[in-house]
């Protein structure tokens, strides 16, 4: 099986302050009817973009390119909803720093790659200021380490044990697993007795 390990993070960063910012702010509900979550990362932030009138993070040209996203105190909590952290990965985030997270929000994250690392107030509020003094500088994330590097700072972060080791070893997409292991499947969905009775009655009723 091929390898999706997650051993670090790299890239520029892109600061929205704010406590308790839930997933009906990051992705509106009018999106929620969606048949796939392709094109969400337009409308990640979208209400809360459209009032801040081109000023809102996601719309500053110099966040443009940012992969990591640092965020406050109990960030993605709310509705359950699994296109918050899909319309965040579309938009270009392979990453969260902040002080906590919902949840439900942090395992929808999580199992579709993104880590989601919590740190101290004070160094949560260090990132984003740092950041927005100079939005050019790159954060690398060590999940190996535990360590976030921003120029000569060094952070630890904390991440559920299990769930860093699975970013680790590639175990985090189950998904993938499931489907890079089709045949074995297969196989044992065609061994299921209940199965077989099963699709041999649907034939009997087809052919009358």
């Amino acid at each position: 099986m091929k390898n999706k390990s997650i051993k670090q993070v790299t890239g520029t960063a892109v600061p929205v302050q704010g406590n308790d910012i839930d997933t009906d702010r990051i992705i509106p509900a009018r999106h929620l009817r969606s048949i796939t979550f392709e094109g969400l990362g337009q409308y990640a932030f979208e209400d809360d973009r459209k009032q801040a009138d081109g000023k809102h993070p996601f719309d500053e040209p110099q966040y443009s390119d940012a992969s990591i996203l640092l965020v406050n105190r109990n960030f993605g909590s709310g509705s359950s909803r699994e296109h918050a952290p899909q319309a965040l990965m579309r938009w270009g985030i392979n990453a969260i720093i902040g002080e906590s997270f919902g949840e439900i929000f942090f395992g929808n994250s999580t199992t579709i790659g993104i880590p989601c690392l919590t740190v101290k107030e004070q160094e949560a509020q260090f990132l984003q200021e740092s950041i927005r003094s100079d939005s050019s500088q790159s954060i690398n994330i060590d999940l190996d380490k535990q360590l976030i590097n921003l120029g000569l700072h060094t952070i630890e972060f904390q991440l559920i044990e299990s769930v860093r080791q699975s970013f680790l070893s590639g175990e985090w997409d189950s998904l993938g697993q499931l489907l890079e292991a089709s045949q074995d499947t297969q196989k044992v969905y065609e061994g299921l007795p209940y199965i077989a009775g099963f699709t041999h009655l649907f034939k009997e009723h087809s052919t009358d």
